[in-house]
């Protein structure tokens, strides 16, 4: 495994709230309260309607034979995810981060596509959940709940404007919900204590294996491994390696704690399940049918509103989690920066329409398989999360003092061939059913099935071996992210007396602040320099944000600054955390009413500044002030 590489500032995970919450507080709960968070957000992923219907059908068709592998599951879970916030405490990454500087480009194009594929499955089942939950409340049609959910864009990024704090507090509150429903649920339900103890028992054969699968794929969330080392680096974290330790141990409380709950949510559900629908040999194929049939079953109206009402909770706290894993990876694996609106819709859009063709062309009664097939698509996905994460949490160079000891490694690669065993598994018994039904179409699906099995197995294979390959050749490993050589040339011009630069981090600071060197030594200019944080965390946390890609970005500007100042220039610098790099240069311009603004301009238009967004003719209507834009010229 190499070393990791310095990433520039407007690279770090969710740079919008990067290391916004202060954890320096002298009380042990006031320390705990402010580390706990990030695993709540997580956990909602654990119980969102996927969880629901892999539960329900668990529970409905083998009673409660299959609770063991919830209490399994549960126990991964809190292991992966304790080694993902260790990764994003100690290097300062997430995991799509740590991937994108370890791996040759095309495997993480590869990796980030499977994981798109993951949130897209999620998403799939937080859309029918929430539909559904609609449905049942207010009598809405399915198809029209489903579109309904884009709304769910707008919830997101309202609550973020309002602060990192107020998402939490909104989960913990829905998720209070959902406990609160289950727990008179299963009161009502009232389950065999016996019966519940032998469902501990590990037990599995063939008919119960794609549910199980599922369950595992609904337990273990593989974009929740790349949430959650970024959301961990909302804190703010010292750099000492005691300080660090601390950020650890608290975030494993707040990771049991929250995935306990997690736990016991999703064992309340199939307990329901069995006790009611087991018990009398019903078997579940809706989730509109089990809130159905639990009206006369436990004899109250009320139990299918409490249901109804958990459904939407659930999928309303599930959207959280999936479009912020959305940003993350897409930024992580590719460094990629869309404009959040636009990545929040992109994500909804793509469970949305095959939500809306399966209902529309197999009706409404097809909407508990597809929930089902969405948790089986995220199993299927997670050894490619698992791996790296295992891989890189190993690594003693990454790491350092806090690399995985021997009997952690040694229960998380248990738990990734687990895994691997059940998917490999589930992959042939898939394929042999398709054969089986295909027809004229068998060798079409063959050919595909073997095409596909083969590059998947690659990918896979690349993962597991590539601390060897990284010995046997260097060429692999190197950062697409690097910060640029420092800048400060020199030229000479016009007479300006405050003159201020924006920076993005990329080339093109190295021309925008040549430009504004040359005319502040000419008539003794103070320079000031802005950059604008825009990823995620940024936007949440704000100027809280603190991890190692904030400080390489620190001494980023500030080795311009003192490259300047050794020139004999006065320098000020800033850093601003916004959504909106426009909104924040107009409002620093106007705080240190600068008499001339010099920015650097890509030269992208049309549909890349649909994407990008615009900066500079913004905030050339905002200002006053002459604009120099320099662009660089053509060789």
């Amino acid at each position: 495994m190499l070393p990791a590489q310095p990433f520039s500032q407007d690279a770090r995970s969710l740079a919008e709230v990067h290391g916004s919450v202060g954890t320096g507080q002298v009380s042990i709960w006031r320390r705990l309260f402010a580390f706990a968070g990030p695993a709540y957000l997580v956990s909602v992923g654990y119980m969102d309607p996927g969880n629901w219907a892999t539960d329900l059908e668990g529970g409905a068709r083998f009673g409660y034979r299959l609770l063991w592998v919830l209490v399994m599951s549960n126990a991964m879970a809190i292991l992966l995810q304790t080694l993902s916030a260790r990764l994003g405490i100690v290097s300062g990454r997430d995991l799509a981060q740590a991937c994108r500087e370890t791996y040759p480009r095309s495997i993480n194009v590869a990796l980030w596509g499977l994981c798109e594929i993951a949130i897209a499955a999620c998403d799939l089942a937080e859309v029918l959940g929430a539909a559904i939950g609609l449905n049942l409340l207010f009598h809405i049609p399915l198809l029209f709940g489903v579109l309904l959910t884009a709304a769910d864009t707008l919830l997101i990024l309202w609550l973020q404007s309002l602060g990192i704090r107020t998402i939490e507090a909104f989960v913990l509150a829905l998720i209070t919900v959902i406990a609160g429903c289950f727990l008179i649920e299963i009161m009502w339900a009232q389950p065999s204590p016996r019966a519940m103890v032998t469902g501990l028992v590990p037990l599995l054969n063939r008919n119960s294996l794609y549910v199980a699968i599922g369950i595992l794929g609904a337990t273990v969330m593989p974009h929740n491994l790349y949430l959650h080392s970024a959301l961990v680096q909302t804190r703010h974290i010292g750099h000492s390696t005691e300080a660090k330790r601390t950020a650890c141990r608290f975030n494993l409380i707040d990771s049991v704690v929250a995935l306990n709950g997690a736990l016991l949510v999703n064992a309340a559900i199939l307990i329901m399940a069995a006790a009611v629908f087991f018990r009398h040999g019903i078997v579940v194929t809706e989730i509109q049918q089990a809130q159905t049939l639990l009206i006369p079953l436990l004899g109250t109206s009320l139990a299918g509103i409490l249901f109804a009402v958990a459904l939407l909770c659930s999928g309303q706290s599930s959207t959280l989690t999936g479009t912020l894993a959305g940003q993350v990876v897409v930024e992580g694996f590719l460094n990629f920066r869309i404009r959040p609106w636009l990545r929040r819709l992109i994500t909804r859009a793509m469970a949305i329409t095959p939500a809306a063709l399966m209902i529309y062309f197999a009706g409404e009664q097809s909407t508990f398989q597809l929930i089902i097939l969405s948790q089986v698509i995220l199993s299927l996905q997670l050894p490619f999360a698992i791996i790296p994460l295992i891989h890189f949490t190993n690594d003693g160079t990454r790491m350092g003092a806090f690399a995985n000891r021997l009997w952690v490694q040694i229960l998380a690669w248990t738990t990734a061939v687990i895994i691997v065993a059940l998917n490999l598994r589930l992959a042939v018994m898939a394929i042999a059913d398709w054969l089986a039904q295909a027809g004229p179409w068998r060798t079409l699906i063959l050919a595909i099935s073997v095409a596909g099995g083969a590059m998947l197995l690659f990918l896979l294979s690349w993962v597991t071996l590539e601390p060897l390959i990284a010995r046997w050749t260097r060429r692999f490993g190197r950062a697409p992210v690097s910060l640029p050589t420092t800048a400060g040339a020199e030229t000479a011009t016009p007479a300006y007396r405050r003159i201020l630069v924006p920076l993005d981090h990329t080339a093109l600071d190295r021309l925008a602040v040549s430009h504004a060197t040359a005319l502040a030594k000419l008539h003794d200019a103070k320079v000031f320099l802005l950059h604008v944080e825009e990823g995620v965390t940024s936007q949440i946390y704000g100027p809280e944000s603190s991890t190692a890609e904030v400080e390489a970005g620190g001494q980023y500007i500030e080795g311009i600054a003192q490259a300047l100042r050794d020139q004999g220039l006065t320098v000020e610098t800033a850093v601003s955390h916004s959504s909106s790099p426009r909104r924040e240069i107009v409002r620093y311009a106007r705080e240190v009413h600068p008499d001339l603004v010099v920015m650097g301009a890509h030269g992208h238009g049309g549909l890349k500044d649909l994407i990008f967004g615009t900066t500079i003719n913004p905030v050339r209507h905002n200002l006053e002030v002459p604009i120099l834009i320099v662009r660089p010229g053509k060789a």
